[in-house]
């Protein structure tokens, strides 16, 4: 099975309990909630990042762990406290977040080593690791080794405006991800605040006369998701008869579903079925994700996303 590691944020979500308005410490940050979807699959998933060497930290490592995650990469910092995010949600279980950022942002290029790359397949980033000089300096080294062993580059933008002094550098961090990835899986306000359009399949059409990306997927909320490769651009509804209750990591659960089954069908050799297919799946994880609270721990296996998805075999099919 492949071999897939990530750099990135690793912290615990405060959701807030709605019996009690007491909020509950889950282990989250979106490079292992994606690792962790891929574990489901049978992938062999690796991380690489930084928490406080505290009792939070210590949760962490344990966490990521127990889903299977080899934690070869993890720093524990004794400067620096374990990041912590509070996430609030309106009625619609859309999301904000507080987050007092810490460890997570001071990961720095010495702690990046070669041999963590060695025998990997992908590699796989977001924009988090790259909101001040040193967490970016790292990831960029990251990306190079990456490229320098022919890693295919998965890319997930998760934009948090609030963790950025100047999104003008956010958006240099949308470009350098757009330029050396393969895979891009990006939301579609993401797309809409990067571009400036509002109509999604001409902002798709920028994006990929700029930047030479191989797959995109879209998500697209409660309608679904979309796929973009070579001249197919395929549409996938989502799974509206379950709750949404929080949807923290349905995207990481979409893209760490979405890998598992392109490693499956091979990245050169996609059709329409089976991004359709690929879709359809991805949706499912997602779907049951945002009808639970946390994410690691509550992240569905292939039996419970495979029910769901055949429960529409017309879509499947």
């Amino acid at each position: 099975m492949p071999n897939i590691i990530a750099l990135g944020e690793l912290l615990i979500d405060f959701i807030q309990n709605d019996k009690d308005s007491l909020y509950e410490a889950n282990p989250g940050g979106a490079p292992c909630n994606f690792l962790a979807m891929t574990k489901k699959f049978g992938n062999n998933p690796f991380f690489i990042g930084k928490v406080g060497n505290d009792a939070f930290g210590k949760q962490l490592e344990t966490a990521i762990r127990e889903a299977g995650i080899n934690s070869c990469g993890l720093v524990k910092s004794s400067e620096h406290a374990t990041t912590l995010a509070f996430v609030h949600h309106d009625s619609t279980g859309e999301r904000s977040f507080s987050f007092y950022r810490s460890a997570d942002s001071f990961i720095n290029e010495k702690e990046i080593k070669e041999s963590f790359f060695e025998n990997k397949d992908l590699f796989h980033f977001g924009t988090l690791s790259m909101t001040n000089d040193i967490c970016k300096k790292a990831t960029l080294k990251a990306i190079k080794i990456a490229q320098d062993k022919n890693l295919t580059i998965s890319f997930d933008p998760n934009l948090r405006k609030n963790l950025w002094d100047n999104l003008g550098k956010a958006k240099e961090a949308f470009i350098k991800g757009f330029k050396m990835c393969d895979i891009l899986k990006i939301a579609d306000n993401e797309l809409q605040w990067f571009t400036g359009i509002d109509n999604l399949n001409k902002a798709i059409k920028v994006l990929r006369a700029k930047y030479p990306i191989k797959l995109i997927f879209l998500t697209l909320g409660k309608e679904g998701s979309r796929a973009y490769y070579k001249d197919l651009e395929v549409t996938a509804p989502t799974f509206l008869e379950l709750p949404c209750i929080d949807t923290t990591g349905a995207g990481d659960s979409f893209f760490g579903t979405a890998i598992s089954k392109v490693f499956e069908y091979g990245l050169n050799s996609l059709d329409k079925k089976s991004l359709t297919k690929s879709l359809i799946f991805a949706n499912a994880a997602a779907s049951i994700v945002a009808s639970r609270k946390g994410v690691i721990k509550s992240l569905p296996e292939i039996k419970e996303i495979e029910r769901l998805a055949y429960s529409h075999k017309d879509w499947v099919n």
